[in-house]
């Protein structure tokens, strides 16, 4: 009878087999909990403990899944946000701890701009999983979240994300801000995509192989549909208001110009993240 592998073992050779093969061996860990179906404690907990040999089987498939470029989300089927979990798949993007740092920063910046009490018109631009969405309606109840993308294969999944976790989120199909044209804005948050075509070459297969490409790359190296944005929001922004981009290393200072030309009378900031990249463009409107 073959020796059994115990959890710890199986931890190792996943880890150290995946770095072997350029990928990351803390996604063992992810796969390892996710064919087991243990919480994080138990699962050091029982690190001692023989894995059954179909869950091992599992394991190693899942493992290799991933050495041939899957996503570890994909293969789970989920990814943490905010302290929730996302249901994340082929259709949207998985989303990124870059893009908790966007919230963290908005949510912070609308409780000095508004009264707590007001019932504020959120719109999330671009969706995707509906990551910011439901993470702003979970943490602000009272706010009236909309949230739009051009893609009706992720609009299905974003409602099925809010709806598992009972946010009540207005969800409308259409280019940037033309579904919500006729809304009177106090908040817009986008992580729209921002990825010059000319970066395809260099990045990694999980990523190109794996998530959609229309929510990745876009124009005018990269910077088309911020453009586009700050043509369309001075008509659409309440004062006092709030406008948040998360953007790509490199380009705060180009977008924060965008937005000090849309709204001159507005506060622009560029705010870097905690590996220190200019990853998110605020404008504050104020009375």
């Amino acid at each position: 009878m073959a020796t059994r592998y115990k959890l710890y073992e199986a931890l190792q050779w996943a880890s150290s087999y995946l770095e072997e093969h350029d990928r990351e061996g803390h996604a063992a860990e992810l796969l390892l909990r996710h064919v087991t179906r243990l919480s994080r404690s138990a699962f050091f907990a029982e690190m001692r403990e023989e894995l059954p040999d179909e869950t091992f089987k599992k394991f190693q498939q899942a493992v290799e899944d991933h050495k041939n470029g899957i996503p570890v989300q994909h293969i789970i089927g989920y990814e943490e946000f905010y302290g929730r979990s996302f249901e994340v798949n082929g259709d949207v993007l998985i989303p990124r701890p870059e893009t908790e740092e966007l919230i963290y920063h908005a949510l912070n910046k609308a409780d000095r701009l508004f009264e707590n009490d007001q019932s504020l018109v959120a719109v999330d631009i671009g969706t995707g999983s509906s990551a910011i969405a439901t993470t702003l309606k979970l943490e602000r109840p009272s706010w009236k979240v909309t949230a739009t993308d051009l893609s009706q294969a992720a609009l299905k999944t974003a409602k099925r994300n809010a709806d598992r976790l009972g946010a009540d989120v207005a969800f409308l199909q259409g280019d940037l801000l033309e579904p919500v044209k006729d809304l009177k804005i106090d908040i817009l948050l986008s992580n729209p995509p921002y990825i010059p075509y000319d970066d395809l070459k260099t990045m990694s297969d999980v990523v190109t192989d794996h998530e959609p490409h229309q929510a990745l790359f876009a124009d005018e190296n990269g910077l088309v549909l911020y453009r586009k944005m700050c043509e369309q929001l001075p008509g659409l922004m309440n004062v006092p208001g709030l406008i948040g981009f998360e953007v790509g290393a490199g380009q705060g200072e180009i977008v924060a110009d965008m937005l000090r030309n849309a709204f001159p009378q507005g506060k622009t900031e560029v705010i870097f993240d905690i590996n220190g990249k200019d990853r998110m463009v605020f404008c504050e409107l104020h009375v």
